[in-house]
């Protein structure tokens, strides 16, 4: 059982029970061939998207004034009227703040990083927990190593896939799912703390503090719950799973066109985003119509409150219900396959075919072609050739992808 309370590898996941009913591929990286496909084709139009909206930073910040307005509402409001509240107003901005996070984190708010990072920790200020800075480094790590167990810190660990089952834990999971999503990064791939990390540390402790003595302890409670409920069995949230879990075998990412993004800043535009990461949220919807033979074959969700019910009461589905791949560049043949197919399905691995040095190889690769690539951030080998990219983590995947 200690196994499975320590970080695994692909080859160490694949050895385990569990690991070996987990949906493996060995074509690399999807988003990152899907948008040299796309370039080669529509790369003038395409790149005519790429920048960044301030609109985004407006919406943001009226968010975060009117979270502050109710949070000084509800001082003197009962319990009862506090728990509703909490899941209904709070739950919704603050996870509308959660998904600015997402946007803020390449920065598409602003043009200079700076202010895209002083505007995050604007928006983290009414979440209660310090996750502005953190987000920001292990999203970029899911962006390079999507797929990839010990670099896509967004995968379910072998423990999550072994104990959440059935009805009754699935709810409970869901429930707590913010909380998971922000601890299991700090556990399977532990970064060092920094001056940027104290700083939020102080912000959001210090904005805490002061709500907490001039507003009192019901304002506070408010804020907190908005940020558990809003992340667990919340409409809004259902973004969570709609993104990766596999809904169709084969198939990596789903995207929802519905109305609920105007709440969550267009995140369910979530193949476009993987594959242009620099095109701001307010112009996703045009990469689609610019490239629709690439996303109009894809399936796509209708509803996030019907992925929820879905994920819960489906006994085939569940934290195992990811796509694995051991390495992000994957294989050549397999990235043809992929590519053959229109970017549509990953191409699987033969898992009962596999020995235990092949398996080896394939981590051995992933190692030495992200070589350059540490905790999601250019070295200093790649660093000089990347620079003027620095803005989009994309930049950095065609970099590892192409060297």
């Amino acid at each position: 059982m200690m196994e499975y309370f320590t970080p695994m590898k692909g080859d160490e996941i694949l050895k385990t029970k569990v690991g070996s009913t987990y949906h493996w591929v060995t074509n690399g990286e999807p988003h990152a061939i899907r948008r040299r496909e796309i370039l080669n084709k529509y790369g003038d139009e395409v790149k005519k998207l790429y920048g960044y909206d301030t609109k985004t930073a407006w919406q943001v910040l009226s968010v975060v004034l009117a979270q502050f307005i109710m949070a000084y509402a509800v001082r003197g409001w009962s319990w009862g009227v506090i728990a509703i509240l909490s899941y209904v107003v709070s739950g919704t901005l603050n996870q509308n703040l959660f998904c600015a996070q997402h946007e803020i984190s390449h920065c598409l708010a602003f043009k200079k990083p700076s202010h895209n990072k002083l505007l995050a920790l604007v928006a983290n200020m009414p979440l209660v927990v310090p996750v502005a800075v953190k987000f920001r480094e292990y999203h970029h790590d899911h962006h390079l190593f999507l797929g990839v167990d010990g670099g896509d810190v967004d995968l379910p660990t072998v423990l999550e896939s072994t104990w959440i089952r059935g009805l009754g834990m699935k709810l409970l999971y869901g429930f707590v799912y913010l909380v998971v999503y922000g601890v299991r990064p700090l556990l399977v791939r532990p970064k060092q703390a920094h001056m940027g990390d104290v700083v939020n540390w102080i912000l959001v402790m210090g904005t805490n503090a002061a709500v907490l003595y001039f507003w009192g302890i019901k304002s506070l409670v408010y804020l907190f719950a908005g940020s558990i409920l809003g992340g667990g069995i919340h409409p809004l949230a259902g973004h969570l799973i709609a993104e990766h879990y596999m809904f169709e075998p084969g198939q990596e990412t789903y995207s929802y066109y519905g109305p609920l993004n105007a709440l969550s800043y267009n995140v369910g535009y979530h193949n476009e985003h993987h594959d242009f990461p620099q095109i701001p949220q307010t112009r996703l919807h045009k990469l689609r119509k610019i490239a629709p033979e690439y996303y109009e074959n894809l399936y796509q969700h209708t509803s996030w409150t019907w992925v929820l019910y879905k994920f819960f009461t489906d006994p085939n589905m569940g934290p195992w219900s990811r796509m694995h791949r051991m390495a992000r560049i994957g294989e050549e043949k397999a990235n043809a396959q992929y590519i053959t197919g229109n970017c549509r399905y990953g191409t699987k691995m033969d898992v009962a075919g596999m020995d235990q040095e092949s398996t080896a190889t394939s981590a051995q690769v992933m190692q030495e072609k992200n070589s350059n690539v540490t905790n999601g951030h250019v070295t200093r080998a790649s660093s000089r050739k990347a620079s003027k990219h620095i803005r989009s983590d994309s930049a950095i995947e065609n970099y590892a992808m192409n060297n």
